[in-house]
């Protein structure tokens, strides 16, 4: 499907930036898969990368930018900083990589497009990470929504206490991004189950004892969509917050669906049953298998940037309500 797909007999040549969690999980994936090899990882801590590439028995590169510059990669995988996507991946897709890159493709709904249109005119992959549509919960969530009615509210809740905070990335203000850009999977749940959003409101609060680190966020954003559902979306962590909360609730006319941690149930007028959600386990590896028969196979994935750049661009315009205090309104051209 795409010019430079490799023989079907070949290896898919694999270069890895990052060392944390994600890219750990994707090394583990990479190594299982005889289809691969991880050529070259590059990382911020140069003990950390040692001890990474050690432990995956591959080479050490000491920037992305050298490690994009390798005629011997088919293959990037971008698993850092939210900050740096888009400039990897841009360096990446220029030096004709095909790209895999947790979300969000960047943290600039301009950057993003300009990638997009960057693959497409470079006939490369660009996938976008999006693992909470291949979990239980997004699973359960489909195969009931049918048994609702009719809907019209929903809340999603997900509020992580950590006391103390820690002083790493996800609690920086330009590395993380704005939370609902950086935690761009709380709104793209909700795109790909409700379609369009006609309106956003946001409201936005940081902690923080100096310039760059925060101690705590909590952001609420009311989504409208245009067939008339209305959601609420909270997001926080810190340590100004006292209660862990996992939970997605739907109102229909006919009945409500409550997913709380791992409990889920449904709720309707003649009973109240429980549902199986399913496990968020494997969902990286299950990911990069995808990705990998795509490219050999040609077989369907399950997301598109185009989707996902549609949520950054919701998260966009929750980050102008929350400064402007303004009800944004979305158009296709938003």
């Amino acid at each position: 499907m795409y010019n430079s797909e490799p023989p079907l007999n070949t290896i898919m040549r694999v270069g890895l930036v990052g060392t944390g969690y994600a890219a750990k999980l994707r090394a583990e994936a990479l190594r299982q898969d005889p289809r691969t090899h991880l050529v070259a990882i590059t990382g911020h801590t140069p003990e950390k990368t040692a001890a990474f590439a050690q432990e995956y028995q591959t080479e050490v590169m000491n920037s992305w930018q050298q490690l994009v510059e390798r005629e011997d990669l088919d293959l990037l995988v971008i698993s850092t900083i939210n900050r740096d996507h888009g400039k990897i991946t841009h360096a990446a897709l220029t030096n004709d990589k095909h790209v895999i890159v947790e979300y969000p493709l960047s943290v600039d709904v301009k950057e993003a497009e300009e990638l997009i249109a960057l693959a497409k005119a470079k006939n490369k992959l660009l996938h976008v990470e999006h693992i909470e549509l291949l979990g239980g919960w997004h699973q359960a969530l489909k195969q009931n929504l049918a048994q609702l009615g009719e809907l019209f509210y929903v809340r999603y809740s997900t509020v992580k206490p950590e006391h103390p905070a820690p002083r790493k990335w996800t609690y920086h203000h330009e590395r993380f991004g704005f939370p609902l850009v950086g935690a761009l999977s709380r709104l793209h749940r909700l795109t790909d189950l409700f379609g369009e959003v006609f309106t956003v409101n946001c409201h936005q609060r940081y902690w923080e004892t100096e310039t760059n680190y925060y101690q705590s966020c909590l952001c609420m954003a009311q989504l409208c969509f245009t067939n008339g559902l209305l959601a609420q979306v909270i997001y926080g962590k810190g340590e100004t917050l006292w209660q862990s909360e996992r939970k997605f609730e739907i109102n229909g006319e006919k009945g409500g669906l409550i997913l709380d941690g791992d409990t889920g149930i449904l709720v309707q007028a003649q009973e109240t049953k429980l549902i199986d959600i399913g496990t968020r386990r494997g969902l990286f590896a299950k990911d990069t298998k995808m990705v990998l028969d795509h490219l050999f196979y040609g077989a369907p994935l399950y997301v598109t940037a185009e989707s996902s750049l549609y949520t950054l661009k919701v998260a966009e315009a929750a980050r102008r309500a929350a400064e402007t205090g303004i009800t944004i309104f979305l158009t296709k051209e938003s």
